[in-house]
């Protein structure tokens, strides 16, 4: 083969390839850019001067069920964090997303923030079908900080006060399905964290976002384990799916294969997919949520949810 033909033959191949790239980045844009029939954004309440808010995203072909994404890291949020990229395999599926924003740490404390996102569960279940979502079947993600306030509203989320004058707080705040990255779940015991000063404190860089001073372990005991999901685990704790890197040394792996253990003494279901490699986060997540958009499909399915669980 003369020179000329190796040189027209390599072009070609390098053409064919950038075309195919192009093509792979064209398909991965529109995927992740579905069409929405609207965003709402809606006030839940007030903390420390501040309103509370929730995006409500609705898909173009919905399909009645609702899944709230909690918006916090590192247990801060901001009402511009949020894109609905971010959460497209669900939009595509026809899941109603609820974007719920709290305000950050250390101006509010974990505990406020878990009130806080428990009154935003109470205000969408209470507007549900203005959202046009069931009330009884409603789905809730998130990762890290989201990942942690979700599992405290899937084992400490319940019934209202039938006592209260506000109806949005008789509202149940419980969840129906877990969908989830690698979450804390007990914060009494961090393990090998890089935030474990193995003192028998709060994680090292969150003292301010549980309380303004520490005050020794025994009062971090009576903070600590009311937020400390594996401590809540019940018979109603709603079908949890949870990924997970083996790498993580923020969240060690050993916070979520206690959680599912724990589960599986209560009879619960918690499947747990551990990502080699993966730490705090890794490349693919994106796509794993197809993986929780089945988890919601087989768990929010018509007539297996039921009515909103309530612990009394």
């Amino acid at each position: 083969m003369s020179p000329r033909r190796i040189l027209l033959k390599a072009v070609y191949g390098l053409a064919a390839f950038v075309l195919a790239l192009t093509a792979l980045a064209a398909g991965l844009w529109v995927y992740f850019h579905p069409t929405l029939a609207s965003i709402q954004r809606v006030p839940y309440g007030q903390r420390h001067g501040h309103e509370l808010t929730y995006d409500v995203v609705r898909p173009e072909n919905p399909n009645g069920l609702g899944v709230a994404l909690m918006v916090s890291g590192s247990w801060k949020s901001g009402t511009n964090s949020f894109r609905p990229w971010m959460t497209a395999p669900l939009l595509r599926r026809g899941y109603t997303i609820l974007a719920v924003y709290h305000v950050s740490q250390p101006e509010a404390t974990v505990a406020e923030i878990f009130d806080d996102v428990g009154r935003a569960i109470r205000h969408i279940r209470h507007h549900a079908r203005d959202h046009g979502i069931d009330p009884t079947r409603l789905g809730i993600t998130g990762g890290s900080a989201g990942g942690h306030l979700s599992l405290l509203l899937a084992t400490r989320g319940g019934a209202g006060s039938t006592m209260a004058t506000d109806p949005i707080d008789r509202e149940s705040s419980a969840v129906q399905a877990v969908a989830i990255f690698y979450p804390v779940t007990d914060l009494l015991n961090l393990g090998a964290s890089t935030e474990n000063l193995h003192d028998g404190g709060p994680p090292k860089s969150f003292v301010k976002a549980f309380r303004p001073q520490p005050d020794g372990p025994k009062a971090w005991v009576d903070i600590g384990k009311p937020l400390s999901p594996i401590f809540h685990l019940h018979t109603n704790t709603p079908p949890t799916l949870i990924y997970h890197g083996d790498a993580d040394t923020l969240v060690p792996l050993d916070q979520s294969q206690r959680y599912q253990a724990r589960a599986q003494e209560v009879g619960r279901t918690v499947e747990l997919v551990v990502h080699p490699g993966g730490r705090h986060g890794w490349l693919t997540m994106l796509w794993d949520i197809r993986h929780f958009a089945d988890w919601f499909d087989r768990h929010l399915a018509a007539g297996e949810a039921g009515p909103a669980k309530t612990r009394s």
